[in-house]
């Protein structure tokens, strides 16, 4: 039978009071400052901003300290925040092509205008364990660094000069906003990649991972990835014309795949694209792949019922606040629900029973 719990708030009171102390730890250990996580813990700043939707480096890093590390937790945070936040206008389309490069390479071509720029990269450690930086030196300065080119033009064009590369048409259309209108299918071009870059990275990089496997004709090359600050506008109508009101920092992957040719397309290289806040170079390869996978139909491709070309079933799980809403409601109180499924249970039981005795009997 079914009691009223009570005594509820009491409880809950001393939940947050004890998740309180367990975030600060022992006090005897100097505090984490948000200026800290921001500066030293920035790729995990820059997931929470990218799956958060919301550019602010201060704000992140404040979400990861509140959350205690938990980085979807954090991310809900700073969703939650952003839906406070009263918008005021739209910017302009970033220039990427503008970028100014921290990172700039090409998987496709060794020789690109502008250089090969590995900047800061995992690319080429050892992962060994550095103990040294549990003595909290300061790092070792880079020697002998030269200047980066100021204009490094995107690879694909110059496949796109001989026609071998499927050209973008930019839209005419502006582009539906999923963060104010819920998602419907079929998606376009345009609301996949939001999805893809609001998406979970774990989920995102197992379906990319999945196209490399076999599970889509999906064979890719980086042809671009590049990692920099864009400037961002905004047209001011008192005046008519755009002012830069600030820059963001963003990852941008373009991939290079190979197409065999259809009834509607000939043979050619096509794209696939990434695009994502912060250094996120694992996201950004990630989105470019499931979203070459997602072109299937467009370019007159057979279905061959991968999962990374199901564009529900991809776009549908990507979301980890969504996902973590629904998985985690299910450790709230369900008392009324368990009783119901209980009772039917024994009502089954007994039925069979009563069966088996008359099966016996006879």
């Amino acid at each position: 039978m079914y009691v009223a719990v009570k005594g509820g708030e009491r409880a809950i009171e001393n939940a947050h009071t004890w998740l309180a102390e367990e975030r600060r730890g022992d006090p005897t250990v100097a505090d984490l400052s948000i200026a800290q996580i921001r500066e030293q813990l920035s790729l995990g700043v820059n997931r929470v901003m990218a799956e958060g939707s919301l550019y602010d480096p201060d704000l992140a890093a404040l979400a990861i300290k509140q959350a205690r590390g938990d980085m979807i937790e954090a991310i809900f945070l700073i969703r939650a925040y952003r839906t406070t936040l009263p918008r005021i206008g739209h910017a302009e389309p970033v220039d990427t092509g503008a970028m100014a490069c921290d990172r700039r390479i090409s998987a496709t071509f060794k020789d690109v205008p502008g250089g090969q720029v590995l900047g800061p990269t995992f690319d080429y450690t050892h992962r060994l364990l550095d103990f040294a930086l549990a003595a909290e030196g300061l790092p070792a300065e880079a020697e002998g660094a030269q200047p980066v080119e100021p204009e490094m033009p995107r690879v694909t064009d110059f496949l796109n000069r001989d026609g071998l590369i499927q050209t973008e048409a930019p839209g005419d259309e502006t582009p539906p906003d999923m963060t104010r209108a819920p998602m419907e299918y079929p998606a376009g071009r345009p609301l996949r990649l939001q999805a893809l870059t609001r998406g979970d990275e774990g989920f995102v990089l197992s379906m990319a991972y999945s196209t490399q496997r076999g599970y889509a004709k999906n064979h890719p090359f980086v042809g671009e990835l590049r990692v920099g600050t864009v400037p961002v506008e905004m047209e001011i109508p008192e005046l008519g014309f755009s002012v830069e009101i600030g820059e963001v920092t963003l990852t941008e992957c373009e991939t290079v795949n190979q197409f065999s040719g259809s009834k509607t397309e000939p043979a050619q290289f096509t794209r696939g694209y990434g695009l994502v806040f912060g250094h996120s170079e694992r996201k950004a390869i990630s989105m470019a792949l499931v979203d070459r996978a997602l072109r299937w139909e467009e370019l007159g491709e057979d279905d061959v019922g991968a999962p990374a070309q199901d564009e529900e079933f991809v776009l549908s799980h990507a979301d980890n606040i969504q996902a973590t809403g629904f998985l985690e409601h299910i450790k709230l109180p369900h008392y009324v629900d368990f009783q119901s499924e209980l009772e039917l249970v024994r009502k089954i039981r007994a039925a069979a029973q009563e069966t088996e005795l008359k099966a016996a009997a006879e």
